[in-house]
């Protein structure tokens, strides 16, 4: 069998026992060598333990052990008959959050200790949230030391109960809660009988058996330039560099960022020069192309029809690392993605978090030591990235002050930025900015009351699939056939035109809501009936979208067709479900991004409800539009 890769790291507070549970695991699945344990109980004989401390087997520095805290990330490896894994121990302390954070970002998955005796604390909290936005998709929260609580099985619940409703907050796919002694190995590799009450199984065939395959890009081909090696003998030019992201062989098509070139792929060599005949996510290779190009460090290969985004403003979630300066807006960085390095401004602190709370403090105008902030940068010159949800690798960046050379903060891009945006295209991107002060609204001759007719906005929300087009497309025939001036706007339609540069991040799709609102206003402030048919998943956009129509005085009506999955999935007319389903639709509304169902709509519409002509005329009967 073979044995695919774990990476997981620890987490939690100071003294929960992450360097205890990691040394038990070594020592109980018997990966720790005969010299190991026998410096491990020197050292222990050493300090007065009266057994061996393995938490030794982690905390290697001096300080470490004098301290009895973690302060550097440490790893281990060690295999199972069913698995490789690396484990990265963490600090617990708040003073190495940064070490922390450069622990867990490459993890599949993280242990987030508790004391049983303390119970969830704010550091628990700050790594389970720098866990989620990481993008650590599994989390498992071992509850710690549960001999000092008698394996009470209510302690556990209690603890259980507080911290799932903190992950309510957060991105979690995967969330476990385990009981366990990490100091007398309950539950870490064998099954304890001072839990019966728990009916999972021990820590390590856990980790032995989580699924963390289908978490990898194998999509979106990324191939960032590392290094370009000359040729020599008979040998090509080739360029070497980490596979970000999905799944590259010889002949495929490849554009070279951000010259635009194209080519194919000639040769792939994997470690140790040896061809291949595919290269995928985390493999170090060298490839060939077919033609000449200039090419060099900072640049990337990807698919011709799937390419990152290009942009100098960027929206970003940082952790601030450093003890003695702090982040404002204005200040100037290097910026460091992938192999890229370009000189950025912070143009805007949109807000700190409170880690506890997860609200977001908008007055804050800095970042101290470890605190969390959403902030938009403004680079000299473009970058390549993909949001940070889709790709670790090339959505991930860390921020240099080029007067130390000290690396000051990670941070995760979300997207493009609500400022002005470069595209590929040369289109300029969208802008979510209130207009400067000398852009001002120049007043129609005409009032509202002056129209031949009264406009309103009807806005159809649903799963794709769900017959909000067929609905809308009817409902407009019988406007136009009994007089009333109307117009389909299409979500499909509109992005051949009016959002043809936006994608699918959920800042993009707001400023879809945007746009499309924008547009059904002025139709509808010219007495025209704007019928929208847009899935808009998401209730906040929607509101937003009714507010811009209230705060005009026009009228908004929300309609939720409201079709379940099931069929609209029998449906699928244009095959994005089963594309979804086979992974090659990412951020598709209904599998792998939720729909927010309206809680006020004006109209609420089921499959049962008749034909599209049917539900039209229902529509308009009770929203007393043009009814004949």
């Amino acid at each position: 069998m073979r044995r695919n890769l774990l990476r997981l790291a620890t987490a939690g507070s100071v003294d929960d026992g992450k360097s205890t549970l990691i040394g038990r695991l070594l020592f109980d699945s018997k990966a720790l060598f005969t010299d190991q344990l026998d410096a491990i109980e020197r050292a222990s004989i050493a300090r007065g333990n009266g057994g061996p401390d393995l938490s030794l087997v982690t905390d290697g520095l001096r300080a470490e052990r004098e301290q009895g805290i973690t302060i550097d990330v440490a790893y281990r490896y060690f295999a199972t008959p069913r698995r490789k894994f690396v484990i990265a121990d963490t600090p617990g302390h708040v003073q190495y959050t940064r070490n922390m954070v450069t622990g867990a970002s490459t993890a599949d998955l993280a242990l987030i200790l508790v004391d049983a005796r303390k119970g969830v604390s704010e550091q628990t909290r700050r790594h389970a949230f720098l866990s989620s936005l990481l993008g650590v998709g599994h989390l498992v929260l071992c509850v710690n030391k549960m001999d000092l609580v008698d394996f009470s099985e209510q302690r556990f619940e209690e603890i259980r109960a507080e911290f799932a409703d903190f992950a309510t907050k957060l991105d979690v796919g995967d969330l476990s809660f385990l009981p366990l002694s990490a100091l007398h190995g309950d539950n870490v590799v064998e099954t304890s009988a001072n839990t019966p009450w728990y009916p999972g199984p021990p820590l390590l065939r856990h980790l032995e058996e989580v699924h963390v395959a289908s978490d990898r890009n194998l999509i979106d081909a990324r191939l960032p330039v590392q290094y370009v090696i000359r040729p020599h003998g008979d040998h090509q030019r080739s360029y070497a560099g980490t596979i970000a992201g999905g799944i590259f062989k010889p002949g495929d098509e490849v554009v070279v960022l951000p010259s635009g070139r194209a080519s194919r792929v000639g040769q792939i060599w994997g470690p140790g020069g040896s061809k291949v005949d595919e290269a995928y996510t985390g493999m170090a290779v060298s490839l060939t192309l077919d033609d000449d190009i200039d090419i060099g460090r900072g640049d990337m290969l990807a698919r011709p029809g799937n390419q990152p985004h290009l942009d100098r403003d960027l929206d970003a979630m940082v952790c601030w690392f450093s003890e003695t300066t702090e982040l404002r807006a204005g200040n100037d960085y290097s910026i460091r993605t992938a192999t890229q390095t370009s000189k950025v401004r912070v143009s805007e602190l949109d807000y700190r978090l409170d880690v506890n709370t997860l609200h977001r403090q908008t007055d804050a105008d800095r970042l101290g030591l470890n605190d969390i902030g959403r902030v938009t940068v403004h680079s000299r010159s473009p970058i390549m990235f993909d949001p940070y949800r889709d790709n670790r690798a090339t959505g991930s960046f860390i921020l240099v002050d080029e007067t130390t050379n000290q690396t000051v903060a990670a941070g995760m891009i979300t997207g493009r930025s609500s400022g002005p945006a470069e595209l590929p295209s040369g289109r300029p991107g969208h802008s979510l900015r209130p207009p400067r002060e000398d852009v001002v609204w120049h007043k129609s001759a005409v009032d509202r009351t002056q129209r031949l007719s009264t406009g309103a906005t009807i806005w159809l929300t649903g799963l794709s699939g769900s017959g909000k087009s067929t609905i809308a497309v009817e409902l407009e025939r019988q406007l136009i056939a009994s007089g009333q001036p109307a117009y389909l706007l299409d979500g499909d339609n509109l992005r051949h035109g009016l959002t043809s540069n936006l994608g699918f991040t959920d800042a993009d799709r707001r400023e879809n809501i945007r746009r499309v609102a924008e547009v059904a206003a002025l139709f509808a402030d010219a007495g025209v009936v704007a019928i929208v048919s847009l899935i808009s998943p998401f209730r906040d956009q929607r509101r937003d979208a009714r507010k811009m129509h209230d705060d005009k005085r026009l009228r908004f009506y929300e309609i939720f067709v409201d079709t379940p999955l099931e069929e609209c999935e029998l449906r699928d007319p244009k095959g994005l479900y089963k594309r979804a389903r086979a992974g090659e639709l990412r951020e598709f509304t209904g599998i792998d991004s939720p729909y927010e169902r309206p809680e006020y709509a004006e109209l609420t519409i089921t499959p049962g409800d008749g034909t599209p002509a049917d539900i039209a005329r229902n529509i308009r009967r009770e929203l007393g539009i043009a009814d004949n």
